[in-house]
């Protein structure tokens, strides 16, 4: 509990009633960052979700279940790595401190999680443009699916990181700390990874949910990825329970702030809504209904995060406040982002609309 009344004290700290209205810059820049990684979770995670089910196609339905795959990420998953590269950006100019020190800490995680992207869409772009023997399109098949599997682990690792304050306390720079202990044991933790499988877990329920709504009026499709939307939700509670048991060994902070501060209860039933809709969504054949609660799902669990780790931005060293760069800058990235914005929407709204309306035909073999 000692570390929930450290964080609700910071808290106080650095907000006071009288500031809450205007909110103050770095707290809508932070809040910039939080929906920019929900919209890259519940893009581009689906994407590497769909990786997953490539890896796992099977059946008599096996080739036409990667077509679908393909038919559905192949148009726009270029466009959903936008929202990594502003949160990049925004760290990088909003956050400087933060960013050094998630840079160098986490060096490690971050490197093999741009190779994996990279293989990733190389190897998507070169299956569907290489030769079409069946050697060569499982070779690139292969390594499209192992990129989606490992990536996603990544990306939790890192999280399940900074949340749990090991990459806050990270010897760096101290005399005699080796390096080990600066740069890998910060990740390196059964809770880091149990939030990984729980990160793989829910991106591959996304894309299955995805996947049946994809499938259009092709039934067997349909049935082929609800069944697998039903395994994934399963393994989403299991990964859920197991990263909530994690916590409390290494990571007792987030646990406290997930069981015992005062929004813990709603969150969780808010959640616990979202999930069962989905499942009973899926049961019932309605998958649109299911493809909303299943969003809705992923976004509660990544608020449930940032509410957790406010007012740090890397726990428990970092607050919001204290890495933030001077007002103007502040101010000026603001500016360009509401101007990008302006061309930004409007471009992927097109975009959506060409590749994922009424015209584009689904898989109907």
């Amino acid at each position: 509990m000692a570390g929930v009344a450290s964080a609700q004290s910071a808290a106080a700290q650095t907000l006071s009633p009288q500031t809450l209205w205007p909110p103050p810059l770095w707290l809508v820049v932070a809040g910039v960052i939080v929906v920019a990684l929900m919209a890259y979770a519940l893009l581009a995670g689906a994407d590497f979700g769909g990786g997953v089910w490539d890896l796992l196609a099977s059946g008599p339905r096996r080739s036409a279940q990667r077509e679908l795959i393909a038919h559905a990420i192949g148009p726009i998953w270029e466009a959903n790595h936008v929202w990594l590269i502003i949160v990049v950006v925004l760290l990088f100019s909003c956050f400087p401190a933060a960013f050094a020190r998630l840079a160098v800490v986490l060096h490690i995680p971050f490197t093999l999680l741009l190779i994996g992207i990279v293989l990733r869409g190389s190897a998507f772009t070169f299956r569907t443009y290489d030769s079409a023997h069946s050697a060569v399109q499982e070779r690139w098949g292969l390594l499209f699916s192992i990129a989606s599997l490992f990536t996603p682990i990544l990306l939790g690792v890192t999280v399940g990181g900074i949340v749990s304050e090991t990459v806050g306390r990270a010897p760096i720079g101290v005399p005699g700390a080796t390096f080990v202990a600066q740069y890998v044991a910060p990740w390196l933790t059964p809770f880091a990874f149990a939030v990984g499988a729980l990160a793989l877990a829910l991106f591959a329920f996304l894309a299955a949910v995805y996947l049946t709504v994809e499938a259009g009026h092709n039934r067997e499709l349909q049935e082929d990825f609800r069944r697998r939307a039903l395994a994934a939700a399963a393994a989403v509670f299991v990964t859920a329970a197991v990263a909530l048991g994690a916590a409390e060994l290494t990571a007792p902070r987030v646990r406290d702030a997930l069981m015992f501060t005062a929004w813990a209860i709603p969150f969780q039933l808010a959640t616990g809504v979202a999930a069962v809709t989905a499942i009973a969504a899926l049961l019932a054949r309605a998958y649109r209904v299911a493809r909303v609660a299943a969003a809705a799902q992923v976004l509660l669990i990544l608020s449930g995060w940032a509410i957790c780790q406010y007012p740090y931005i890397v726990p428990p060293t970092l607050t919001l406040a204290g890495a933030a760069a001077p007002h103007e800058t502040l101010e000026l990235i603001l500016i360009a982002l509401a101007v990008g914005a302006l061309l930004l929407f409007p471009s992927l709204g097109y975009l959506f609309r060409v590749f994922k309306g009424q015209g584009a035909a689904p898989v109907t073999h």
